[in-house]
């Protein structure tokens, strides 16, 4: 898969393999970062043969998401002969690829850069559409860039180590698109939803290539985010809230597969989705949903405050990408707070 940019195009392969990782070409001019918990996994099999002086292991919890911790890569890697010939290559999932697609745009205006996505929410999602984003004090995503890899390469294997949490985080973000696909996509989901979450190897591979070609028609026609891309919203304006009011103790796929519930809870409120249809998509989201919520505090001033500060707003009034019954995208500038409070205290008290 070719995505295009203004930057750069660049290409997106799928492996079933880890051959691509084993032929790692790591010369005197390339870095490697790789999180921390792979490295624990599979660092004898795959990475023994980097240099310790070539290679940064990053612990990927959003504490670390910040620029404290891009600077600190790029300081490292001033000690490389190359300058913007350096290859920096990166394994891990999305707050590694934040961190180092930042470095690798900001060290020297801009050097190569190949990624490889190892956790399903990042293979589907994040690792196309060339955004990198870091935490900011208590803001999440707050500073950020455009910049793409040169390269893509998923090798499917690395999802079979994930741990359920994680794993059923990614799956929010596939069920998330299909959900935007429609009628079409709510059945396809219903159909392979258990299978997804069996691993099986075939479905993974035909999901994460199907989310991707659906995710590419929106970054190729919008690549900065100022038009129809922002439809990919749908579902993030709440979901970050709930990662911001847990202190990110709800992953981000899984927020967004809670977000998707409040959005269709409001817009069924607003007799835009039929009930149907909002408990034809509940009924796959609960398969994934699996929080402990009993120990979460709901605090709705949080929340909206959180909404407020998402970087989608753009004014005083609350802003969220909603659906109507023909499955076509809205964005709405008129959300209000209880409409919001009623959806979010239906799904925490679902979950409790």
């Amino acid at each position: 898969m070719i995505i295009k940019s203004s930057t750069k195009d660049y290409k997106v392969d799928i492996y079933s393999n880890f051959e691509k990782v084993k032929c790692l070409n790591i010369d005197k001019n390339t870095f490697v970062v790789i999180d921390k918990n792979l490295y624990e996994l599979y660092g004898k099999e795959l990475f023994s043969a980097i240099p310790e002086e070539q290679m940064y292991i990053l612990e990927a919890v959003e504490e670390n998401k910040k620029i404290e911790t891009a600077l600190e890569i790029c300081e490292i890697m001033t000690n490389i002969p190359a300058k913007r010939n350096a290859q920096l290559i990166s394994l891990g999932g999305g707050i590694v690829q934040d961190v180092t697609g930042f470095v690798a745009n900001i060290l020297y205006r801009g050097i190569h850069w190949t990624f490889f996505p190892t956790t399903l929410l990042a293979a589907c999602d994040s690792c196309i559409g060339g955004k990198t984003s870091l935490n900011y004090k208590k803001f999440k995503n707050l500073l950020g860039t455009f910049y793409p890899p040169d390269e893509i390469i998923i090798c499917t294997p690395f999802f079979k180590t994930l741990s359920e949490k994680d794993f059923q985080s990614g799956l929010g973000e596939v069920v998330k698109f299909n959900v935007m696909f429609g009628e079409a996509g709510i059945i396809k989901m219903e159909q392979n939803i258990d299978a997804l979450l069996r691993r099986e190897d075939s479905k993974l591979e035909e999901f994460v290539e199907s989310s991707l070609a659906f995710k590419k028609d929106f970054i190729e026609e919008d690549e900065f985010d100022r038009g129809v891309r922002i439809h990919l919203n749908f579902a993030h304006t709440f979901g970050h809230a709930f990662e911001t009011m847990s202190n990110y103790a709800i992953p981000h796929g899984t927020a967004v597969a809670m977000g998707t519930i409040v959005a269709n809870r409001i817009s069924l409120s607003r007799g835009w989705l039929s009930e149907d249809k909002v408990l034809r998509v509940e009924n796959i989201l609960w398969k994934i949903i699996h929080i402990d919520a009993k120990h979460i505090e709901v605090d709705m001033d949080e929340v909206i405050s959180a909404i407020h500060k998402d970087k989608k707003q753009v004014g005083k009034e609350l802003t969220a990408v909603l659906m109507k019954d023909d499955m076509k995208l809205n964005i709405v500038h008129d959300v209000k707070r209880d409409e919001i409070e009623k959806a979010v205290e239906y799904v925490f008290n679902k979950l409790r």
